[in-house]
């Protein structure tokens, strides 16, 4: 397993190649290589599976005019080394690589349909004067490309991620919103070559990309052809009509087909380990590797003494299915090593950031994020790792497919045959009847998706549309292995694994085994009630009865609805962020709303509505928005003021003049010690004041002076500031805050959830008088009307602010208690505290809650007027995002 990347019409540029592979360096940390001619540039990342000690690439034909670079297995190399041996060809490696070069060299684009297993990789045939890009049948391996340049001079990048191609500075980013919407909407993707990222594709299973190197019959130079160089989907299609009976002899020759090629697939002169999730598809891969050591098969030396299996398990929850897995290793007892990951959601937000990152595209659910961590810890222990996907796929391994089964038997008028299934099947029916029935009589409401994308943003897509084929079961199931399930599934795979190093292997993706299963007759697939009907049958001696006989899929995913309760104060700081309530696709007053109701159990729904909004917000910052810029000059002295501030202000009426000097801090949790945190501040400033230079020691000597801070760090270490999620909203809350105008900052009273702090601090009827005189003033002109009715500071409440810091992200801050008092105690431990000459000229606390709208002065023990007070603040020196700096020295200028 590999990485590659490359280029067509770039020259000679080995600095961009060396750019572009460096982003694929998890894919293949063993070695790296680069090879350029003409207009053709190739990158290779190596991760050693095969022939450890060769196989180093680019690789070159005996000639040196055919070049590939590889990502993948073959796993049937040693049948085509042995045909290509027959026709005359030598090898100078044992690695399957040189085995597609020369296969390639021997038989051209024909040779990639021979070839059974994973890959992407990219040939430049300069005899030929062409660069060919090749992805496996099932697109098991990822191979994404940009074309670019010019009508005139056209150029091409590629790799095996998108990284590469957005590395390279030669496409300009941006959002495929079609596909977008298609994911939001439908809860789709990797369905077509389109990507999430605007003017970049993905070759879809089975293609072909060729491109003109010299101008020729075929076209100019730069001419880019895609094609499929098979024929292996319609081969399924031709081979479901088949329908060869099912039988004993049909079982023992799946077993031994489906046997063989888990052998094939531990190949390796590196460890090879099993993911085991529990589930009959895992369990059977597990199983079937135990037999094969048990008889000492050739290949089995990869696994060391004991097979090594990988799971992940959820005590306690719904998710868990350790139970299942310890079934299957007692079976393999004394023969296995077991490795249990225990994933935890505060993990996951830890982990969040990277693992967006490492799928690329956004995805349907979080559920990938437990096969992560599982990769994760593999890594650790062996180099390639079996796995069960595209079992699902192939034998119907999903309750959509028994209605799409029972809905082909009704179309084909086999109504006795749909009888028995149902009767056979009464159970999941029933279970699944009982689930929508709960769900209807909780009178919960539904949330939809729809109701929170922004509205503009759908009507450009209201004509995209999404449907599975109804009443075909092996048309749905190729549909689903080709475009509608598996590809989505294959990309969690190819992304987790090469996170870590790790190669994935699937042996359920055999294409031999895959046409043979094709070619039965449905009933292998489902019969009674049961699917996956032959891989049952083919296992249960290898296998406990509670796995041959399991009805209930879970698979590697996370309890996320569990999770997303544990999650709440991750989730809510990225809907509440400013970067969140921006973006064009959806509301965000509504989807704060929905997660709200979510949380207190009155509406129903999927949490993977919430999760598609959060990976996408996630998404577009890790690849779309510009590193944010936080406000505030970093490393800032006390000595300075903030960005775009001054240090001294004049205030009117002949007060004076003040210099104000904001100090930076540590961010203030309820937790923090607040009285001597903030002298720890102070005297930091004095401590430092000797060397700051003669104009600070000149501004700040023999003057009155004066500590000022902000209401919210008081408000914060009093237990004033409250969490969203632990606010009731009322109606009445909701319906006031409609008509506060919310200001840039999305502060004061506009938010439901500071008006309910509001209405509970003075009471609904206060809340209501006062605006009714509000209403009355601003007819007569006035403003301030509703503050001043209803007092109590209630203008003093801010709301949760996203482009804040700490808590204050998520948080609504009543105003602080005694403000008065708290001004006095802090003056007395200010005096107590600072240097004598200080100590005596210094002239009290204000406790000032500022922003850039206005400022009012909450408390104090000053000889100050309010009004000078607020003059002296008027700038907001202390400024409102993330200056971190929520306290000032204030010093009477002479």
């Amino acid at each position: 397993m590999c990485g590659i990347a490359g280029y067509y019409g770039y020259g000679d540029d080995k600095a961009l190649l060396q750019q572009m592979n460096a982003c694929i360096e998890h894919r293949g940390p063993d070695g790296e290589g680069i090879y350029t001619q003409g207009n053709v540039g190739l990158a290779h990342r190596r991760l050693s599976i095969i022939d450890v000690a060769h196989g180093q690439e680019p690789m070159y034909s005996a000639d040196g005019q055919t070049v590939l670079v590889y990502n993948g297995e073959v796993y049937n190399y040693l049948e085509l080394r042995a045909e290509l041996e027959a026709l005359g060809r030598t090898f100078s490696t044992k690695s399957d690589t040189e085995v597609v070069l020369q296969s390639y060299e021997e038989w051209g684009d024909a040779a990639f349909d021979r070839f059974n297993g994973m890959f992407g990789f990219a040939i430049h045939d300069a005899k030929n004067n062409r660069l060919v890009l090749a992805r496996d049948h099932f697109g098991i391996k990822p191979l994404y490309f940009a074309t670019a340049g010019t009508t005139e001079a056209p150029t091409l990048l590629f790799g095996s991620e998108i990284k590469p191609l957005l590395a390279a500075n030669k496409i300009e980013r941006g959002v495929d919103e079609r596909i977008l919407y298609r994911y939001l909407q439908f809860r789709i993707h990797d369905d077509e070559p389109n990507t999430f990222f605007a003017g970049v594709q993905k070759l879809m299973p089975g293609e072909k990309l060729v491109v003109n190197t010299m101008d020729s019959e075929s076209g100019p130079a730069g001419t880019v052809t895609i094609s499929s160089y098979t024929r292996f989907k319609e081969e399924l299609a031709e081979l479901a009509k088949v329908e060869t009976p099912y039988s004993q002899a049909v079982i023992d020759e799946y077993r031994e087909r489906f046997t063989e090629g888990v052998r094939l697939r531990l190949q390796s002169e590196v460890p090879v380990g099993t993911a085991l999730s529990g589930g009959l598809d895992s369990s059977a891969v597990v199983a079937t590797i135990n037999k094969l050591m048990q008889e000492k098969a050739d290949a089995t030396d990869s696994l060391g003494a004991k097979q090594q299996t990988f799971s992940a398990v959820f005590p306690n929850s719904i998710n868990d299915e350790e139970a299942y897995a310890d079934a299957v290793l007692a079976r393999c007892e004394g023969n296995v090593i077991s490795h249990k990951i225990l994933p935890q959601p505060g993990e996951f937000v830890e982990d969040l950031e990277d693992f967006v990152r490492t799928m690329e595209e956004p995805i349907i659910s979080s559920g990938p994020y437990a096969q992560y961590q599982v990769m994760r810890e593999a890594s650790k222990h062996v180099t390639v790792l079996l796995d069960g996907q595209g079992a699902d796929e192939m034998m119907a391994g999903y309750i959509p497919y028994y209605f799409a089964y029972l809905r082909q038997l009704k179309k084909n008028g086999q109504t006795s045959k749909l009888a028995k299934e149902m009767l056979s099947s009464s159970d999941i029916l029933f279970r699944l009847a009982r689930f929508r029935i709960q769900s209807k009589l909780t009178l919960k409401k539904e949330i939809g998706i729809g109701q929170l994308l922004n509205k503009t943003f759908t009507a450009k897509y209201k004509t995209e549309k999404f449907a599975n084929i109804p009443d075909n079961l092996k048309l749905r199931l190729i549909d689903d292995l080709f475009h509608k399930s598996l590809p989505a599934v294959l990309r969690y795979e190819d992304k987790n694994t090469m996170r870590f190093s790790l190669e994935g292997r699937v042996p359920f993706l055999d294409k031999e085994v895959v046409k043979f299963l094709f070619s039965l007759d449905d009933e292998s697939i489902i019969k009674g009630g049961w699917n996956k009907r032959i891989l049952r049958d083919a296992t249960r001696e290898l296998l406990p009865e509670m796995i041959s006989n399991r009805r209930n899929k879970i698979g590697f995913t996370t309890p996320e609805a569990e999770w997303f309760g544990h999650m709440k104060e991750k989730i809510y700081e990225i809907f509440l962020s400013s970067s969140f309530g921006s973006r064009p696709y959806w509301n965000q007053d509504a989807v704060i709303y929905a997660f709200e109701e979510h949380l207190s159990g009155k509406a129903s729904g999927s949490t993977m509505v919430f999760w598609r909004l959060i990976n996408t917000e996630l998404w577009l910052r890790e690849f779309f928005d510009e590193p944010e810029v936080k406000a505030g000059i970093e490393g800032k002295s006390d000595y300075i003021p903030n960005a775009d501030k001054q240090l001294d202000i004049t205030v009117p009426n002949n007060a004076g003049t003040f210099r104000r000097y904001p100090l930076r801090t540590e961010v203030f949790y309820k937790e923090t010690d607040f009285d001597p945190t903030v002298m720890t501040y102070v005297k930091r400033f004095f401590d430092g004041l000797p060397a700051a230079g003669a104009e600070h020691a000149t501004a700040t000597s023999d003057a009155p002076w004066y500590l000022f801070l902000s209401e919210k760090i008081v408000a914060m270490t009093q237990g004033r500031s409250i969490p969203v999620w632990d606010i009731k909203v009322s109606n009445s809350a909701r319906f006031f805050s409609k008509f506060v105008t919310r200001n840039p900052g999305g502060i004061g009273l506009a938010s439901p959830w500071s008006m309910q702090l509001a209405i509970d601090e003075v009471g609904l009827p206060k809340i209501m008088y006062a605006s009714a005189r509000s209403v009355i003033g601003k007819l007569q002109g006035k403003s301030g009307v509703f503050y001043e009715v209803v007092g109590h500071n209630i203008n003093a409440i801010d709301g949760a602010a996203g482009y804040q810091v700490g808590t204050s992200t998520h948080s609504v801050k009543y105003a602080p208690v005694d403000p008065d008092g708290v001004a006095t105690r802090l003056s007395a431990l200010v005096r107590a505290s600072v240097p004598a000459e200080y100590a005596a000229t210094f002239a009290g606390t204000a406790i000032m809650d500022a922003n850039d709208l206005g400022v009012v002065a909450l408390g104090h023990d000053t000889g100050l007027s309010k009004t000078v007070l607020e003059d002296i603040f008027r700038d907001n020196p202390q400024g409102q995002t993330t200056e971190t700096t929520p306290m000032s020295l204030v010093f009477t200028q002479k």
